[in-house]
């Protein structure tokens, strides 16, 4: 452990956010069109610039200090959790019919949007549905939407399903691992542009460590633990 303490230049630096790259494209056009904004109208190239800041911000891809014990399922997503069911799967994670406990994650336009890997494990399947782009807070979001499913085995067996969900401004699902891939627990897997969800299916027999309502850190907060008799939590707002 360092013995180094935070000083003023840390703490100054900390507050720029390295620009993950699907989004440099956009920030590049964004800047394109800000400087022409200016050049036709002050008041037009301040709108561009903002938006541009804006673009910046969504796409901002903070490092995340993710828990590393064994059993551990962490959070795909930055986010509030808005639902927790115990449901079927959806046939495309292909998990079979008994009903297993849906953590999800919904991801407002001002949230990271990078999806993190909740176990280590290989990706056993990868699934692309079309679909429909309504509001990803709806319980329906689940089966209409467009999204991305995966099923992550671990190195025990355990299968975690993972679905990101587009939403009612989402219109891109973009995946950085393909079936096949070992991922690490934390490790970048994916993105959704401009709002969505993303549901987090748990192994059957096992309950949630969170609440509806409850603020999640993709990469850090504990959505469930796999090796724990520990009941659900109770919670409330205070």
């Amino acid at each position: 452990m360092s013995d180094r303490h935070p000083n003023l230049l840390d703490t100054i630096l900390d507050i720029f956010v390295p620009i993950h790259s699907d989004g440099h494209k956009f920030v590049a056009i964004g800047l394109v069109v800000t400087l022409v904004g200016f050049f036709l109208w002050d008041p037009l190239g301040w709108i561009a610039a903002g938006i541009t800041a804006w673009i910046c911000y969504f796409f901002r891809d903070p490092d995340r200090v993710t828990p590393l014990r064994d059993g551990l399922v962490i959070s795909p997503a930055d986010g509030r959790v808005s639902l927790i069911e115990k449901v079927r799967p959806p046939k495309e994670l292909g998990l079979g019919d008994e009903e297993r406990v849906r953590v999800s994650v919904f991801l407002s336009v001002f949230d990271v949007h990078i999806n993190r890997a909740p176990v280590a494990g290989r990706i056993k399947r990868s699934v692309y549905i079309p679909g429909a782009f309504l509001n990803a807070a709806l319980d329906k979001a689940s089966e209409d939407n467009e999204r991305r499913a995966l099923v992550i085995e671990t190195a025990g067996g355990a299968e975690i399903g993972v679905v990101q969900i587009a939403g009612l401004v989402a219109r891109r699902i973009v995946t950085f691992s393909q079936e096949g891939d070992m991922v690490g627990v934390g490790q970048r897997f994916g993105l959704i542009r401009f709002g969505s969800r993303v549901d987090t299916f748990l192994p059957p027999g096992h309950g949630p460590l969170v609440a509806v309502g409850q603020r999640a850190i993709a990469g850090e907060t504990v959505l469930a633990d796999l090796k724990s008799s520990e009941p659900e939590r109770e919670a409330r707002r205070v």
